[in-house]
């Protein structure tokens, strides 16, 4: 890893399964060493869920999910009910900064590998769980998948079906993602704290507390709502009235709205501030609308004014998509694409800011962390490992000679 890098000289432990994985791997696109530690038999994870990618050499096969979740990482296979295997595991926390134990809360605790433990061979490391209920609590023991998190957190509507079935619709996964970036953060900040003060600490994280905090606007509005109207209120532009949180609140605006556009695609109209509405209608060359309904300084979207809305459908089919945007940015008014996960990529902003790390260096192609770094560098990750790929290599790098190495293998105690 280069010594530019913004996490160089990082170790990371790692026992994790499926998703949750993708907290180390957040450190490994930083340039942290990441040590995927894996059970003989490897991570199932790699054959869950779609699509499954042929690796580019021809040899084997992945999850998509897998190969995300592992760039960049290391991996070593151990047997950790094999007290041999838990002496290794040891040996590698002594010159680790953090161990993740992404799976049940206390996995690693029945192996013989607790907290505990692990400060007594390092007092300033730090231990994070990140799992899907949390360790305590009355749901700690029940078994989930991700999805279970963001029903948890309310972030699924549920619909029904023409046969009257209910199924959860497409929706963009919150606890899984939005769990691993609130435990890096507090890595880093704790391997901050280790480093100045020789002290480690435990850290625990839910993934579903994290589908409801990354929410919180919603979920805090609602708990304001509850409180008498003398005290919590609308906006002023609505006369005070209580909106629906979030944008549920703004399905009956009409300056801040999505349109069709002469193309048969959409854009989102958003002068909230009267002077954008100002912009738009001299753009347009309808200052009529503007001394029409003028609507106030802040916040003011024109809610339930059918008359206005049509007039406006009918304005924004007269240009295209890319037409509008470009408006938008030469009249200094807010008009944004309305994209969807397929055709993104078309997008100029996508192309120039995103784009994807190739297949062909990956398995499969991949977005890059989405930061972008002066005076250092994020690395191009490495391909997700295979199963016990870098055991050797691993435990040579623990001091360990080609005679132990290989009585750990007849042993079956690493892989």
């Amino acid at each position: 890893m280069s010594d530019k890098a913004l996490l160089a000289g990082v170790r990371v432990i790692e026992s994790s399964m499926l998703g949750p994985a993708e907290l180390g791997g957040l450190l490994a696109d930083l340039g942290a060493e990441v040590i995927k530690v894996e059970p003989p038999q490897g991570d199932y994870g790699r054959q869950m869920t779609w699509p499954i990618m042929k690796a580019s050499d021809g040899n084997g096969e992945n999850s998509l999910l897998s190969l995300h979740v592992n760039r960049g990482k290391k991996s070593i296979a151990l047997d950790l009910r094999k007290p041999e295997g838990v002496e290794v595991y040891l040996d590698m926390v002594k010159g680790a900064d953090c161990v993740i134990e992404a799976m049940r809360p206390g996995a690693l605790a029945k192996r013989g590998l607790s907290f505990e433990k692990m400060q007594e061979v390092n007092p300033a490391i730090v231990f994070c769980s990140i799992s899907g209920y949390g360790a305590t609590g009355p749901y700690r023991d029940m078994p989930s998948h991700g999805i279970a998190y963001d029903t948890w957190a309310g972030q699924v509507p549920i619909e029904t079906d023409d046969d009257g079935f209910a199924y959860f619709p497409g929706h963009t996964g919150v606890g899984i993602h939005a769990g691993p970036v609130y435990g890096a953060l507090a890595i880093l900040a704790a391997v901050i704290r280790a480093r100045a003060t020789g002290e480690g600490c435990y850290l625990e994280i839910a993934q579903s507390d994290a589908a409801a905090f990354f929410d919180w606007y919603r979920i805090e509005s609602y708990q304001g709502y509850r409180r008498p109207i003398e005290e919590v209120y609308g906006n002023k532009s609505d006369n005070y009235e209580r909106r629906e949180p979030g944008t549920a609140g703004m399905r009956p605006g009409v300056r801040y709205q999505v349109y069709a556009t002469k193309d048969d695609r959409h854009v989102l109209f958003m002068a909230s501030e009267q002077a954008f509405w100002k912009n738009f209608c001299a753009g347009i060359d309808r200052m009529d609308l503007f001394d029409k309904w003028p609507g106030s300084k802040y916040g003011d979207h024109a809610r339930n004014n059918l008359e206005l809305r049509a007039i406006l459908t009918e304005i924004y089919k007269s240009r295209t998509a890319v037409e509008w945007i470009e408006f938008g940015n030469a009249n200094n008014t807010p008009i944004a694409p309305v994209n969807t996960p397929e055709n993104i990529v078309d997008d100029p902003q996508f192309q120039h800011r995103m784009g994807f790390i190739s297949h062909e260096i990956l398995d499969a192609d991949m977005l890059p962390y989405p930061v972008k770094v002066e005076g250092a560098e994020i690395p191009v990750p490495t391909k997700a490992p295979n199963c016990g790929q870098d055991t050797d290599a691993v435990l040579a790098g623990l001091g360990y000679d080609a005679a132990k190495i290989a009585a750990l293998r007849a042993g079956e105690v690493a892989y």
